[in-house]
């Protein structure tokens, strides 16, 4: 539940302190917190307490009586993130510490309604899991690609083939647990939570459009209705020319670089990505064509997002960080040549896969806790 006094604040404090140095003895905590010792010491133990803290032994101060350590306690919680694709659905949770307990990927055929049905059966199988390993599900939240609004509904989903899905709504009623937090978001942003790598960033996803979560200032941006960036849209030229999308998605470059691949199987595009990245490798001349164009439109239109938003890092997710050793390098000229102020971005892969977004679902219930908003503390 959430808090709004100066104890629930300072609690917020000592755990976001945790998540960032790791293990600290008080004395540590209260050194950097700027907490005194005795409030750090009676935080502490109603974090122990409640099971979100655990003692550690000596902490290995080198200075002075050697402190006990105190650590995020991942026994006694998790949070769960479930990834929509069109071909499937990823699955993960962490626990409390940031440690991965659960990874599942399911196949998904369905459409419309029978989708829908198909996700609620994963997270309520998700949840019980969850619970059987004798933790408490923090939250849960849906990582879609599109157009999701701040209360949960898919406006827009092309991808998906959806409009106006109250996703979260129908998630909650069937998981029917009293005050069980579920969300959902744009995958891109939520992917961006779980690759923060700096204060001001930009995630790029291209398998359903192009789609780029922002952060800014350490937050992730939103907008006005949760509906920021989609960058696919852009047209780089005059009305009616190409959109960014048609010259730098991932299943456009596939059909160019594979002409006689069946299109009826890229719904699912990593087998495609995959023979992509084969006959790059054997030197075939159309496919590096193909990369090395979609890598100069893709440097084009981040140039556009770096000049708004001046990020230190640009991150390239899903099948672009497959494909990054030959889109990288055609992508940083255009991105430095089309940029103002000097230094730019730098432009790197993600490390996490193709479920980064439901990394990024898991962590945002993490981050809840640690600001206050949703504190697991009755005390």
């Amino acid at each position: 539940m959430g808090f709004t006094d100066v104890r629930a604040t300072n609690l917020a404090v000592v755990l976001r302190h945790l998540r960032t140095n790791g293990p600290s003895s008080r004395a540590a905590i209260a050194a950097s917190t700027g907490l005194n010792k005795a409030t750090v010491s009676s935080l502490t133990s109603d974090l122990i307490d409640h099971r979100l803290l655990r003692e550690t032994g000596s902490s290995g101060n080198r200075i002075g009586r050697p402190g006990t350590a105190v650590a995020l306690d991942g026994s006694a919680y998790a949070a769960i993130g479930l990834q929509v694709a069109a071909d499937r659905l990823t699955a993960l949770a962490v626990d409390f510490a940031g440690e991965q307990v659960l990874l599942w990927h399911r196949a998904l055929a369905a459409e419309g309604g029978r989708a829908t049905g198909e996700i609620i059966a994963l997270a309520q199988r998700t949840a019980t899991r969850v619970r059987q390993q004798g933790r408490t599900v923090l939250g849960l939240t849906l990582a879609v690609p599109g157009l999701v609004d701040e209360d949960g509904t898919v406006r827009l989903s092309p991808a998906l083939g959806w409009s106006d899905v109250d996703l979260r709504g129908l998630v909650a009623s069937s998981l029917r647990q009293p005050g069980l937090v579920v969300t959902a978001a744009n995958q891109a942003g939520l992917a961006a939570i779980a690759e923060r790598r700096a204060e001001n960033m930009i995630f790029v996803t291209g398998t359903a459009g192009i789609e780029a979560g922002l952060i800014v200032d350490g937050k992730l941006l939103h907008g006005a209705r949760g509906f920021t960036g989609q960058i696919g849209r852009f047209a780089l030229g005059p009305a009616g020319s190409p959109t960014l999308h048609d010259l730098a998605g991932i299943e456009p470059l596939v059909r160019r670089a594979l002409p006689g691949f069946d299109p009826d199987s890229l719904t699912d595009l990593s087998p495609a990505v995959e023979q992509v990245i084969v006959q790059a490798r054997a030197g075939d001349a159309a496919v590096l064509t193909a990369l090395r164009d979609t890598g100069r439109h893709l440097g084009q239109g981040l140039a556009i997002l770096s000049n708004l938003t001046d990020p230190s890092v640009i991150v390239l997710g899903d099948h672009y960080a497959a494909l990054a050793e030959w889109i990288i390098p055609a992508a940083n000229p255009e991105l430095a040549g089309h940029l103002l102020a000097p230094g730019g971005a730098e432009l790197v892969a993600s490390e996490l896969g193709l479920h980064a977004a439901a990394l990024g679902g898991a962590i945002s219930h993490l981050e809840r806790v640690d600001s206050g908003r949703s504190m697991p503390i009755t005390a």
